[in-house]
């Protein structure tokens, strides 16, 4: 599936046994942290992030203006809007097409059944072509200032949507939700039918964790250089290893055993949450 040309930097990418820790920035021009061209570039992903399949095979130089702006107003117009959680998503959403090439299964906007309904359960379903077959790759996102706070509630939130009730609703949510002329559609079906153990799945299951927050190193330099990567490198390590060993804890206090599936951080430092929001906010209405 083509997708826009990549545009974030990846400053770090480590491969565990528990799963991939990634972070991404989106660098410095003159001196100044690309908070515009950050804005602009996730305005290119809108159409595949908020339209269905069949909606954009369908474009074409005669609709693909109209097209953009209907995505545009989906997003503005779903309930998550208000506290910019759809931001959060949007991101998770770049991240992972582009590090690890996963393919949208499902639009997130697409669980709504009316405008301003707010959007549970996971916050991405993608898929991945393996060696082992179809991976679903069902992601969760905290759009935060402060790491700390984005590592507690994502945690709570996984715990949670791991329950096994919680997953069979969630994977029937899905299934609901497919394009029928999406080309991975019988597979993943297959995958998700009420029959098949979860422990099955959860051998050809993920979750990529996406967590923004206000960088001490990325306000407090200008320029891509071995200062800076020192400098966030410190800041991200502590985040990965509280974030895996917090949600270890809390998963098995919950649930007796340890967490049975692989987990990939991605972590996007910012250097003004407050003012990418702001930018954010006057690309996507400008587009509608």
């Amino acid at each position: 599936m083509n997708q826009p040309d990549n545009f974030f930097n990846v400053i770090f990418h480590e491969n565990k046994s528990t799963g991939q820790d990634v972070a991404l920035c989106a660098g410095y021009e003159s001196g100044i942290w690309r908070n515009d061209q950050l804005a602009d570039h996730a305005m290119e992903w809108l159409p595949e992030f908020a339209l269905t399949y069949s909606e954009l095979t369908s474009i074409s130089h005669s609709n693909a203006i109209r097209m953009t702006k209907k995505a545009a107003r989906l997003v503005y117009q779903t309930g998550k809007y208000g506290n910019r959680g759809e931001f959060g998503e949007l991101f998770l959403h770049i991240a992972i097409r582009q590090v690890f090439e996963t393919i949208p299964a499902v639009s997130k906007i697409y669980y709504k059944s009316a405008v301003n309904e707010t959007v549970k359960g996971f916050d991405a379903v993608h898929v991945v072509r393996g060696t082992a077959g179809l991976e679903l790759w069902i992601g969760e996102t905290k759009f935060y200032t402060a790491v700390s706070r984005a590592i507690t509630d994502v945690c709570k939130e996984i715990v949670d949507h791991l329950r096994v009730d919680y997953l069979k609703n969630e994977f029937l949510l899905i299934q609901n939700k497919i394009d029928s002329s999406w080309p991975e559609e019988k597979e993943l079906r297959s995958l998700l039918n009420p029959n098949v153990s979860l422990d099955t799945v959860f051998k050809k299951v993920c979750i990529p964790v996406l967590l923004t927050y206000e960088s001490k190193a990325v306000a407090g330099n200008s320029k891509t250089d071995i200062k800076y990567l020192q400098e966030v490198k410190l800041e991200i390590e502590k985040a990965y290893l509280k974030l895996r060993t917090d949600l270890g804890t809390s998963y098995k206090a919950a649930y007796g055993v340890d967490l049975p599936i692989t987990i990939h951080v991605i972590l996007i430092p910012l250097a003004d949450k407050k003012a990418l929001i702001s930018t954010l906010d006057k690309r996507l209405k400008a587009l509608q």
